[in-house]
């Protein structure tokens, strides 16, 4: 990989951390506790509970892919990153611009069941 792809890679981590941020503060004000009193009626508050479990998911979910990236902007700039830890091969920059977080390639995955 070279310099220049590498760089790229950094810059789309770190945009895509930054966007991460923003989703997660969303998700959290949306998984906020919902009053028992709520006066939507029964079928509403199940629907607005369900949601709200779908949301904690989701939350759950970005925050993983959230750490990481973090982890893998650590790594960016070391000589292992971009290399698939089975079969060490390099990842290519077209799956790393796309999934900046890959430690394995799309074969390896695949015989994972990752």
């Amino acid at each position: 990989m070279t310099d220049k792809e590498r760089l790229k890679i950094k810059t789309k981590i770190k945009e895509d951390i930054a966007t991460l941020h923003h989703e997660i503060e969303e998700l959290q004000e949306k998984i906020k506790p919902i009053a028992p009193d709520c006066s939507l009626g029964r079928l509403t508050r199940q629907e607005m509970m369900q949601e709200q479990q779908i949301n904690e998911h989701a939350l759950r979910e970005t925050e993983i892919r959230l750490n990481k990236l973090k982890f893998a902007l650590q790594k960016v700039d070391k000589k292992e990153y971009g290399i698939c830890e089975e079969c060490e091969e390099d990842i290519p920059f077209a799956r790393l611009m796309i999934l900046p977080e890959s430690t394995h390639c799309v074969v390896c995955m695949n015989e994972l069941g990752l």
